[in-house]
C-alpha cells in the first residue's frame, strides 16, 4: 500500500509550520510507531542540501557496509549504496543537524523517548542499487531508537522505483523517494528495504540514539 500522510493533530492548526510538522511526526510515532510526511522538509533547508549535494565530489562518498567497528564488512548482496557522513562542516550539513536537534527536543518532550544523540549520512543509490530487508537496530543490542529518512529527488516519477518498503503489522508500506518527503519509525520495530531505482536516488538516513554508556564502555557517536 502507498504511504499515508501523517495526520496533523486537531489542536495543531494555529501552530507554526515546523511545529505542525513535528506534531504530526510525534502523533504518528505515538499511534503507529511510524510516520510519513510528503513535502515536509523546510524549503530553505531542502534547497541548501540540494545545492550542497550538487557541489560534492564523488570522492566524498564511499561504499556502505553492514556492522560496526570490528564487525564492519562490505556486503554487495545486501546493500549497494554509497554514503557520506554529515558532520556539520558545511553550512548545509550544520543546518540539517540543527533542524534534527530541534526535532529531537520536541520528540523527547512529547514522547519521553530519551533520545541522546543523532548521526546521519547522505546516501546515493545508483541505477539498480538496493538495500535488502533489514532492521536498523536489534532489541537489546544497539542504541538506535528512532530512524529518520529525508528524500532529495526532484521530479521523481511513478515507475522509477527506489521506494522504501516498510514492513508493518498491517502489511507493506511503500514510500516514493520524492523531494521533501520525511519518514520516521522506531528502529527496532520495523524491517524495511530500499528497492532498485531506474535513476540516481539521493536521501539522508539518520538515527536518534539513546545513551548506553557504562563503567566498562563509553558509547561512541557511531
Amino acid at each position: 500500500m502507498n504511504a499515508p500522510l501523517a495526520a496533523v493533530p486537531a489542536d495543531a492548526g494555529a501552530l507554526p509550520v515546523e511545529d505542525r510538522l513535528f506534531a504530526a511526526l510525534a502523533e504518528g510515532l505515538r499511534g503507529r510507531g511510524h510516520a510519513v510526511c510528503p513535502d515536509a522538509l523546510p524549503d530553505t533547508l531542502q534547497e541548501s542540501l540540494l545545492t550542497h549535494l550538487r557541489q560534492m565530489p564523488d570522492s566524498q562518498f564511499h561504499r556502505a557496509g553492514i556492522g560496526r567497528q570490528q564487525d564492519f564488512t562490505l556486503a554487495g548482496s545486501v546493500r549497494r549504496d554509497a554514503i557520506c557522513w554529515i558532520n556539520g562542516e558545511s553550512p548545509a550539513g550544520q543546518a540539517w543537524l540543527n533542524w534534527s536537534a530541534a526535532l529531537q527536543t520536541r520528540l523527547n518532550r512529547e514522547l519521553l523517548l530519551g533520545l541522546f544523540s543523532f548521526e546521519s549520512h547522505f546516501a546515493h543509490y545508483g541505477p539498480g542499487d538496493f538495500y535488502r530487508r533489514h532492521v536498523d537496530a536489534f532489541a537489546g543490542e544497539a542504541n538506535r531508537r528512532l530512524s529518520l529518512v529525508a528524500y532529495l529527488n526532484r521530479d521523481w516519477q511513478p515507475g522509477e522505483g527506489g521506494e522504501l518498503v516498510l514492513y508493518t503489522a498491517e502489511g507493506e508500506l511503500r514510500v516514493s523517494p520524492r523531494l521533501g518527503t520525511l519518514v520516521v519509525f522506531l528502529s527496532e520495530e520495523f524491517p524495511h528495504e530500499v528497492l532498485p531505482a531506474a535513476r540516481d536516488r539521493y536521501s539522508i538516513a539518520g538515527w536518534f540514539r539513546v545513551n548506553t554508556s557504562s563503567a566498562q564502555r563509553i558509547d561512541p557517536p557511531r
